[in-house]
């Protein structure tokens, strides 16, 4: 790569420009295709970007893999080799030009194309990019396109048979795949979950999955621009414009253009001479005042969109878009004063409490996720008080609209990369196709201020430390330890490390998560943690109180969907027992896993009289263990610094720890994940004989207020109340009461009370929750039927329900497939009606029509 001599002149210009259009000229291939086995003749049409699986479905030969156990029937899929092909005319004005270039953005994964019967490409790693030359080979009339995937299936089985039982793959689905303990996922370059996983299904897919295009140029290609941001602060933004630039010939008076498009100004210029090849050009741009980029809840999400140009002589030859937000972001993992590696963000200079989730893949079949779906789940993320979420390694590098709605949004975004829960590989030709997939998507994705973390990927030094995988092989297979703990080493501490390192000097690299101490994995006091100690190990709910973290990066509990998303994946109410057949193909975490929901649910609620009021009661578990985590979470400020839940959606219909479900139903947990992550929280916990209550503020300024505390019986009477004028210290957690249960209740019985908590603060910001002092399955509720009123409201309808005793976690739900409530599985106070809004089609007598109503007073038996 050559560096160009250059003089800066660096101008701040007041004067508007008119940029003329880009050199660079596109022309999409997605039209024409045509698919099939490539053992038969048959063709069928396909769509592109597609997969194989979802070209099938639409030709209705294979059903639904989604419903009942179909997944079964489609295993064959994997096992064949599938042709692609189109014909297309190139446009004059391409045909024209001197260098045309045929580009995917995605294959998935082993594939041959063709062009015009030359082979120009072998693909092997689903997450690169691929640019061929190819004006040669372009015809004026008719040009053929093929691309030809082999199985992955044939393509791993050899590697795997050459080291067979060597690489561990703890969520690898191989026996419903036919392949027995097979385990091939980690010899490919491919998403992890289509394997399966504890949530998902075997579904392998292949296909051209992201967009394929020719691109034109003449003399000049802008290959990359990124906007290293070198010193970032309120009164000054110090950014170099690193700008690739590909030429075909020799250029003594190029000359680099940055704009800022938001207003038309020349932010920077610089003259340099660009030789044939690949040139790299800094251009130091300086903005004063800048409006910074803030995550959600600390200020705007700003953003400012910056033109790249190359001109020689006047005449524009190139130029390029890029949408950035300027901001400093840092991770401290500095000892504490314990010695202890802590975990936590600062943005632009502020501390930050991430409060976030962890995204998995939104669809098995990635090209059924429309923008549409893209912004819907993430701005529920934002509904949900969550300024960060994380991409979590087991999935895929997500497309560029993930990103560009995180930087619009305000959610900070932790990127891992492409590693979960496996030991690989890490040598020759598979460690030399990593390199090539991290600089690709590092290239990609760097510019985007959203993300604030690249992390080498999920559980799996754990994996090899912590679950035994080391020590058995050490035992049973010395040679083989000894080959795969230094390539795993070698991945995480080298490789990746190098490469994050070089492409985003400014940025931050983690080793994996969790991660504690090097040769050791995660110890759980050093660095962030995944706790399932509540859920796995069935430890109460209530142990979320005693555990601690620097940054717990995962926790979770499951629960089934909605009873109308289980009708759509088991319309048959024959099946509707958690241990049918067609319930457990929908719960990947195993028999145990239902076994387990069950365990909890009467352990905390009582046993449900039946299987929908099982569903009824799952949400409630995975809602209050959520709400519980988090509430200890933010109660341990400052020292514990971040809560990612697991998990914030699924890939498909099924019991699993997701908030909102396949078809984006928010779960009970999901409604009360919003109020735990409320900016300003009172949160209550009992200890010992005495009610403790803390005020936990995220806001960057202290807060005034009231604090008042009700104790209610569970049929309105009035017990004792409690009003307290409160100071709460900015971005972080205090104690605000501590009050014997003996004095608060004045006789009564744990069992009989409510205690309703409000927090007013001087501003007018409100916060307002109940506590209980016993489990609740002790709570002495009784049946209720509450009061329904629905009216008419634009794009919906306001359902208005009260009841004249205490009503716990009132859910409200429909068989319908679209509709939203803003609130739901709320209390009711006695005589206190609560008003909420639905989103839906519907009108208001249908929806009185359809409305059933669930609580924990009517659950039981």
């Amino acid at each position: 790569m050559k560096r160009c001599r250059f003089r800066t002149i660096a101008i701040m210009m007041m004067s508007l420009i008119t940029l003329p259009l880009t050199a660079q000229q596109r022309q999409y291939l997605h039209e024409g295709w045509t698919f099939g086995e490539a053992r038969l003749p048959n063709r069928y049409p396909a769509q592109v970007p597609g997969v194989v699986q979802t070209d099938l479905l639409r030709q209705g030969l294979i059903d639904d893999p989604y419903v009942g156990m179909n997944e079964r029937k489609v295993q064959w899929v994997d096992k064949e080799d599938w042709v692609y092909e189109t014909s297309f005319r190139i446009s004059d004005a391409l045909f024209a030009s001197p260098h045309v270039d045929l580009c995917f953005d995605g294959l998935d994964t082993y594939a041959d194309v063709f062009l015009n019967d030359s082979k120009i490409l072998e693909a092997d790693n689903m997450f690169r990019r691929w640019r061929v030359s190819v004006k040669s080979l372009l015809k004026s009339g008719d040009n053929v396109l093929r691309v030809c995937f082999h199985s992955p299936v044939k393509v791993d089985m050899p590697k795997w048979e050459k080291h067979p039982h060597l690489y561990g793959a703890s969520n690898d689905q191989s026996e419903n795949g036919g392949l027995l303990d097979r385990k091939l996922s980690v010899f490919a370059r491919k998403a992890g979950y289509h394997y399966g996983w504890d949530w998902g299904p075997r579904l392998v897919t292949a296909g051209i999955w992201r967009d394929v295009y020719l691109e034109a140029w003449d003399k000049v290609r802008i290959s990359d621009v990124h906007f290293r941001q070198r010193e970032v602060s309120t009164h000054r933004a110090l950014v170099t414009d690193m700008v690739e630039v590909e030429a075909s010939e020799d250029m003594a008076n190029a000359v680099i253009t940055i704009t800022n498009k938001d207003n038309g100004r020349i932010v920077a210029t610089r003259k340099c001479a660009l030789q044939k090849g690949l040139n790299t050009i800094p251009v130091d741009i300086t903005i004063r005042n800048p409006r910074l980029w803030w995550c959600t809840g600390l200020g705007k999400a700003e953003m400012y969109t910056f033109n790249t140009k190359v001109s020689v002589d006047d005449s524009t030859l190139a130029c390029k878009d890029r949408r950035i937000g300027l901001r400093s972001v840092r991770l401290v993992m500095e000892p504490d004063a314990n010695g202890h590696r802590q975990f936590y963000f600062v943005l632009n200079g502020v501390p930050v409490f991430a409060k976030g989730t962890n995204y998995i893949p939104q669809d098995n079949f990635l090209t059924n996720v429309t923008p549409e779906r893209y912004r819907q789940t993430l701005h529920d993320a934002v509904l949900a008080n969550m300024n960060m979420i994380r991409v979590w390694g087991g999935g895929i590098y997500e497309n560029e609209i993930f990103y560009e709605l995180c930087d619009e949004m305000g959610l900070m975004v932790w990127q891992d990369f492409m590693f979960a829960c496996s030991t690989y590989p890490a040598e020759g030709e598979w460690l030399e196709s990593v390199r090539q997939e991290a600089t690709d998507n590092i290239r990609r994705l760097r510019n985007h201020p959203s993300i604030v973390l690249w992390c080498g990927g999920n559980e799996c030094t754990d994996a090899w430390y912590n679950w035994g995988w080391k020590s058995r092989m050490e035992k049973d297979n010395p040679d083989g330890a000894r080959l795969v703990g230094p390539q795993q080493e070698h991945l995480y501490y080298d490789v990746l490390k190098e490469i994050t390192s070089k492409l985003i000097p400014d940025d931050i690299y983690t080793v994996g998560s969790p991660f504690s101490v090097r040769g050791k994995g995660s110890d759980g006091i050093n660095g962030d943690r995944h706790f399932y100690g509540v859920g796995h190990r069935r430890m109460p709910v209530s142990a979320y109180n005693q555990e601690k973290a620097h940054f717990f990066s995962e926790y979770g509990m499951q629960s089934f969907p909605e009873y109308g998303t289980v009708l759509r994946f088991a319309p048959d109410t024959t099946t509707h027992d958690i241990g049918s057949s067609v319930m457990m193909w929908h719960q990947r975490g195993g028999v145990a896993a239902n076994q387990t929901i069950e365990w909890y649910v009467n352990s905390e609620y009582g046993q449900p009289r039946d299987f929908r009021q099982f569903i009824y009661a799952s949400q409630l578990l995975q809602a209050d263990a959520m709400r519980t985590a988090i509430e200890s979470h933010r109660r341990n400020m400052p020292y514990c610094m971040g809560s990612l839940l697991w998990q914030h959606n699924d890939c498909w219909p099924v019991a699993s720890w997701a908030t909102r479900d396949y078809y984006g139903h928010w779960k009970a947990a999901h409604y009360m994940v919003r109020q735990a992550f409320e900016p300003l929280l009172c949160s209550a916990i009992v200890q010992g004989d005495s009610l403790l209550v803390y005020g936990i503020c995220d806001h960057q300024r202290k807060q005034q207020g009231k604090l008042k505390l009700t104790i209610y019986t569970l049929d309105g009477q009035m017990v004792n109340t409690l009003t307290k004028t409160v100071t709460i210290p900015a971005n972080t957690s205090t104690l605000l009461v501590r009050k014997p249960l003996a004095e608060l209740l004045k006789g009564k019985s744990r069992e009989e009370v409510v205690v309703n908590m409000e927090l007013t603060a001087a501003s007018g910001e409100r916060y307002q929750a109940n506590a209980f002092l016993c489990l609740q399955k002790d709570l002495r509720l009784e049946n209720v039927t509450p009061e329904v009123q629905v009216e008419a409201a634009e794009d919906g309808c306001y359902i208005s329900v009260k009841a004249d005793k205490f009503v716990r976690a009132l859910a409200i739900s429909m068989n319908a497939e679209d509709y939203w409530l803003d609130n739901n599985y709320f209390d009711l106070l006695p005589g206190v009606p609560v008003k909420c809004f639905m989103r839906t089609t519907l009108a208001p007598s249908e929806v009185m029509q359809g409305l059933a109503l669930s609580c924990l007073n009517n659950m039981r038996k």
